[in-house]
Parts: structure tokens; C-alpha cells; sequence
């Protein structure tokens, strides 16, 4: 490798010396994200935003294969809307950013810039909900929220990100309640099978769910560091909005009934998870089911005569069968390879006058750097499955690590050891006791990550207090 391509890796810290510095290096050279202006803010540019794209429309087309549409509903929110449900408004209060101002005139009522916008849905159902047969009702809006966070990392944490907000109101409780596991493995579907993250699915605790829910449902991923991040949640809120905003319809005896409710959402968070999850120290490491190119071509020796020419005849060949592109810069090779490293293309084309010669190009794997030399007349049959194997050894990785960063632990030495030394997810016997949750928080930083569907009982005792255990948990330092 010249001077010039090691100067390039250079730039990215490797991640064994500083995992937070080598996030931030490659969410820059990758090229996904500039910084706003304002603090906690970012610019997403083209790159960061076709992976985005890309997840959202796999998103999109199960959300509305679920049977929900998609709507638009306003920027701001009134306070003494916002104030309505007590819950909701003490647990988002201290994120919220208000505008006080329209052009000079000082406001009669603040507005919020929404930070989620369950009680505009609210009231837009009080107003439209009548009778049983106007349920039930399937919202879902792709928008821009703002929450004003005191520490921010692109993506993981900012002031304004983008997300899907799904609202629903429904007849009964259990009406919601499938709807809230349906939206849940819809999530699950999109993390493990798109972006090759295995996921943990779980109830939230009494403590961690959402404000305003009756409870909460999570994906729960982990990172390379061993750290947790929540992937997407979905919340049954039960009648306790629609007591608050009065959402009531006639049933079928003509009695008048509380709706019960659901919301649930996916960020560009889950981008910072792709990062971490998959990424290494030559850059992005990006499953070809969600990339925004699968394939590069990349032309060697393309000053000789007839190179460049094949390079894009190749090129042609495949943009129907593949996210294709080419680089035909007057780069050197090696700083091509590099930058398409860094980016995380799946796969790279070379082309040169020897392989010209022989019929063939040579494809290289990024994820585990393997070559292979395929003829040219096998080529369409060889990269959608060299792909697919791509996309499966990206989450069996994944899940590997996940398998070998779990731990079970059984009291409190052992906890705190473990984390300390190997990080982690740990499961752990709990006594339902918001005290012992709190406590292990102050402890180790460690969070109840979820309670999952998949009970094991690993102990008797709750890991903190040494009382009767009543469900296992899992436990985190997480972002």
C-alpha cells in the first residue's frame, strides 16, 4: 500500500484504542453527515441519506403491508395541548424546545416543536372518531422531531433526527395489544433481515418504558463495544389518552367506549447501529440488501487502450440486475480501493487488461476481503448470490458476537466484574423491585435493556437484593 492510500486508513482511529473517536472518524470519511450550526444538530448528506432512504422504503412498503397509510401532521404543538395527558409532558418536559415568537409578536401560548406527537394524533381522533366502524384507525408519518439533548454523537443522539411514527386507535385492548407485537416484529424483520443485526425482543420495565404507555415492547441490539442500543419500540397506551383527550365511540349496543391506543417508531439511530455493528477499521461495513451500492466497478490500468471502455460496458451490463456504479477517476488504484472501503460497498469489480485478456473479473468481498475470479459469462449468476452469502455472514457475525458478549450472572459481584471486564449484555434474575433496578444503575451504569419473551430462570434470587426473583431481565451500559 502507497504512502498516499495508508494516509486514507489513517485518518480513522482504530477502534481497539478509542471506540467513540473511531465512530466519529468514519461517520466523517465515510462522507454520511456534516455538523448544522446549530449544536446537536447534522447535515445528512447524500450517502448518509441512501442508506437512510433505503431502510425507510423496506420500512414503508410493511408498514403499509400492514394495512396503515401514511399522513403529515403539523410541526408544533400548543402547550396547554402537550399539558393534557401529565404523564406524557413530565417525561418528554426536559427535551422539549419552544418557540415563544412569530416574527415579532411575542406568542399567547408557547409552542412546542414536537419532540413525538402522540397528543396531536389524540386530538385529531377526538374530533374523527365516532362509531366502531370508524375504527380501527392506521396512521404512520415519516417526519423530523426535535428533542434538545444535552449531550448529542450524529445519529445516536442529535437535537433533530428523522423518524416514523406510527398511531393507531383501535376498538379494544387487545385489538391494540396485536397491533403493538405485529408493529414489533415488523421492526425485528427490517433490523435482522436488512440491516444483518440480531436483536433481543422484550418487554420495557415499569421504569424504562414509555411516558404515558401502559407498557412498552423493544428490540434491544449490541454494539461491537459491548454496549446496547434500543432499536425500535412500540408502546400500548391502553384507554389512558383517550380518557385524557375524551376519544370515545358508540359500539355495536350503541354504549359509548374508550379507544385504546398504540404508537411505536424507528430513527436514523439505527444507522449509528449499522456503524457499529458491522463496521471496522477500514470503514462502513454495509449488508447488500440495504446499500446504497452493491457493486463497484473498478477500472485498473484504465489509461490503456479499450479498460475504461469495458469498465463501462460491465457497468451497463449489471444496473438492472444490481445498485451498480463505477469509478473511473484518475485516482490511483489503491486509493479507489480504499475509498470504497470506507464506504462499505459490498463488493468490489476489478477490471483490468489481464483479466480483458482472460474473460474475467475479479470480485472482491468487503467484508472479509476475499478475492475470487469469475468469468465474465458467469457473472450475473454469481453476484446476486455472492451477495446474499454476503448478507447472511454479516448477521451470523453478528449474532455470534451478541451469543459471546451475553453473560449470566447470579449477584452483584459478578455483575459489576463481569461488565467491567467483559461488557455486554447480562441476564440476570430480578425481583420486580424499581429500588434494585434503580440501584444497579447507580452502581455500575448498567440499564434494564428489556425483560424478554424468551424467560429463562438462571437463579432463584434477584441478582441485587438476594430476594424471591420473579423474571430474568437483561442488562446494559448503553447509548
Amino acid at each position: 500500500m502507497g504512502k498516499k492510500n495508508k494516509q486514507f486508513v489513517e485518518k480513522v482511529t482504530a477502534m481497539e484504542d478509542d471506540f467513540a473517536q473511531w465512530y466519529t472518524d468514519v461517520v466523517k470519511q465515510a462522507n454520511l453527515v456534516d455538523y448544522g450550526s446549530v449544536r446537536g444538530t447534522m447535515i445528512i448528506k447524500p450517502y448518509g441519506y441512501a442508506i437512510w432512504e433505503n431502510i425507510r422504503d423496506e420500512l414503508d412498503r410493511q408498514i403499509k403491508a400492514t394495512g396503515h397509510s401514511n399522513v403529515s401532521f403539523p410541526l408544533f404543538i400548543p402547550e396547554g395541548l402537550l399539558q393534557k395527558e401529565k404523564d406524557h409532558v413530565e417525561g418528554f418536559a426536559p427535551e422539549v424546545a419552544w418557540v415563544t415568537h412569530g416574527g415579532e409578536e411575542e406568542l399567547a401560548e408557547r409552542l412546542a416543536v414536537r419532540p413525538t406527537s402522540e397528543v396531536l394524533f389524540c386530538e385529531y381522533y377526538a374530533k374523527n372518531v365516532h362509531s366502531y366502524r370508524d375504527l380501527p384507525m392506521l396512521y404512520n408519518q415519516w417526519s423530523n422531531v426535535v428533542r434538545w439533548e444535552k449531550t448529542t454523537r450524529p445519529f445516536l443522539r442529535s437535537l433533530e433526527f428523522h423518524w416514523q411514527e406510527g398511531h393507531t386507535a383501535h376498538a379494544t385492548s387487545d385489538d391494540a395489544a396485536e397491533e403493538t407485537n405485529q408493529m414489533l416484529e415488523v421492526y425485528a424483520d427490517v433490523v435482522e433481515n436488512y440491516l444483518a443485526i440480531p436483536v433481543v425482543r422484550g418487554r420495557k420495565t415499569e421504569k424504562e418504558k414509555f411516558a404515558g404507555a401502559n407498557y412498552t415492547l423493544t428490540i434491544e441490539t449490541l454494539m461491537h463495544d459491548g454496549k446496547a442500543l434500543q432499536a425500535g419500540t412500540s408502546h400500548h397506551f391502553g384507554s389512558g389518552f383517550a380518557e385524557a383527550f375524551d376519544i370515545t365511540y358508540l359500539d355495536e349496543n350503541g354504549d359509548s367506549q374508550y379507544v385504546h391506543q398504540t404508537s411505536w417508531g424507528i430513527t436514523t439511530r439505527l444507522i449509528g447501529a449499522l456503524i457499529m455493528v458491522h463496521g471496522d477499521n477500514r470503514g462502513l461495513v454495509i449488508p447488500p440488501r440495504i446499500a446504497p451500492t452493491q457493486a463497484i466497478v473498478v477500472p485498473i490500468a484504465q489509461h490503456k487502450e479499450g479498460v475504461l471502455d469495458k469498465a463501462y460496458d460491465l457497468h451497463d451490463r449489471l444496473k438492472d440486475l444490481v445498485r451498480v456504479d463505477i469509478d473511473p477517476s484518475d485516482k490511483t488504484p489503491g486509493w479507489k480501493f480504499n475509498e470504497t472501503e470506507m464506504k462499505g460497498v459490498p463488493v468490489r469489480i476489478e477490471m483490468g487488461p489481464k483479466d480483458i485478456e482472460k474473460d474475467q473479473v475479479v470480485l472482491v468481498r468487503r467484508d472479509t476481503g476475499e478475492k475470487e475470479f469469475v468469468a465474465l459469462a458467469e457473472l450475473e449468476q454469481r453476484l446476486p448470490v455472492l451477495l446474499e452469502e454476503i448478507q447472511q455472514n454479516l448477521y451470523q457475525k453478528a449474532l455470534d458476537h451478541l451469543n459471546e458478549k451475553t453473560s449470566v450472572v447470579v449477584n452483584m459481584d459478578e455483575f459489576s466484574q463481569t461488565l467491567e471486564q467483559e461488557g455486554g449484555f447480562l441476564k440476570a434474575m430480578w425481583c420486580g423491585d424499581e429500588a434494585c433496578e434503580e440501584k444497579i444503575k447507580e452502581e455500575t451504569q448498567a440499564t434494564s435493556r428489556c425483560i424478554p419473551f424468551e424467560q429463562e430462570k438462571v437463579a432463584d434470587t434477584c441478582v441485587c437484593c438476594g430476594k424471591e426473583a420473579k423474571e430474568l431481565v437483561y442488562w446494559a451500559k448503553a447509548y
